[in-house]
């Protein structure tokens, strides 16, 4: 039987240290990457654009892709999350909102002791390097 699969944009955005940004929405334990589901008819970048505009409040300004990764769903028992993966240029203050509870930097060398979506942890970081 196939799991439900879950397809979703997200932005990886790096402070001048190197650090990555990750945010945990609320009523969840993991963090992840900033995005989120597309709406119709929304291609990657405009998607991109919208949930970090939602979620954090800032603009995109570039994105190049880093390719697009398949795990376990973070959130959702017994679901696949297809994520198409940006590296994210952005402006403006960043601030959690919307569904966002807490925002985190991590050093993708060395992440902290929290839960990390696996999405993040299996597929994205390693190619970090």
């Amino acid at each position: 039987m196939t799991r439900p699969s879950i397809s979703i944009v997200a932005g990886l955005i790096r402070d001048a240290e190197g650090r990555l940004l990750t945010v945990r929405k609320q009523g969840t334990s993991a963090f992840m990457l900033p995005g989120g589901k597309r709406d119709p008819g929304e291609d990657d970048r405009t998607a991109l654009a919208r949930e970090l505009a939602e979620e954090l409040g800032c603009v995109l300004v570039e994105s190049q892709a880093l390719g697009v990764f398949t795990a376990p769903a973070a959130n959702e028992p017994d679901t696949q999350v297809e994520g198409a993966i940006y590296h994210a240029t952005i402006t403006g203050e960043i601030a959690a909102q919307a569904e966002i509870a807490e925002l985190l930097w991590i050093d993708p060398a060395s992440p902290p002791a929290v839960r990390l979506a696996p999405l993040l942890e299996t597929q994205v970081l390693p190619r970090l390097f």
